[in-house]
């Protein structure tokens, strides 16, 4: 059985790590590098850069600091934020990101997973799809969350999966930093369909979510920040945690 993954998410803008609650309400956390060095320190398994104000101009900053956290830290890393086409990815894999995790660029332009499965190797694309519970179903949002689009979440997860990405992030917009637990059912409904893991998102505020998420939700990945960043719920802690729950983690 395949080990879960405990995965910090540090969101950037500006070049600092910010958390808000349901997308808004930014506070600082930290630089980045430093965080991330001392989660690689602490044990998590690997680590998801955000650029959440991803513009044209920030790109360069963007890149430069990604060279930096490659420079420092040891564990697999993600980034995402303003990808938009082949290059992007080639130039954020140069400075040394492991896997892009691509959002709106996906469901604007669904090509765009073929090409990066193609050029790169399906295990560099992680699709991220940002949902919101609605009348009639898990609709998909874009840009951080602020605009609503006409797909689902389940089939349009189907759709990614067969144009060959290589894992989901799945954030519920509606537990996203709220700390009342991940979206387990519709986690469930994902991991059960799809072919390929599934990383949960949004939720976490104590030890048990992450069981929760495993078993309940049957994730291979959970994915959280502020417990991480504000130290509310230590790595090592937690994995020790879910070791006794009978969860298979790295120690």
């Amino acid at each position: 059985m395949l080990a879960k993954r405990i995965i910090p998410c540090l969101d950037i803008k500006d070049g600092q790590t910010v958390k808000g609650t349901n997308f808004v309400n930014l506070r600082q956390a930290g630089d980045p590098v430093e965080l991330g060095k001392a989660y690689s320190e602490q044990g998590a398994d690997e680590l998801v850069y955000l650029d959440i104000t991803a513009s044209h101009e920030g790109r360069k900053t963007f890149t430069d600091l990604v060279k930096r956290i490659a420079a420092h830290i040891n564990i697999p890393f993600t980034v995402g934020g303003g990808i938009n086409e082949l290059k992007d990815v080639d130039r954020l894999l140069n400075a040394g990101a492991d896997k892009v995790s691509i959002n709106s660029a996906a469901i604007r332009n669904p090509m765009l997973v073929d090409e990066i499965a193609k050029h790169f190797g399906s295990q560099v694309c992680v699709v991220a799809i940002d949902a919101r519970q609605t009348a009639t179903g898990w609709k998909c949002y874009l840009n951080g969350g602020r605009v609503e689009t006409e797909r689902y979440l389940y089939e349009w997860a189907k759709e990614v999966n067969d144009r060959g990405a290589g894992e989901i992030l799945f954030t519920s917009m509606d537990h996203d930093g709220v700390k009342t637990g991940y979206a387990n059912e519709a986690l469930a409904h994902l991991s059960e369909t799809l072919d390929i893991p599934v990383i949960a998102s949004g939720g976490a505020g104590k030890m048990e979510h992450f069981r929760d998420a495993f078993t309940l939700g049957k994730a291979d990945a959970a994915l959280a920040a502020s417990v991480f960043h504000f130290g509310e719920i230590p790595i090592m802690k937690l994995k020790e945690y879910l070791h006794e729950e009978g969860i298979s983690v790295r120690l």
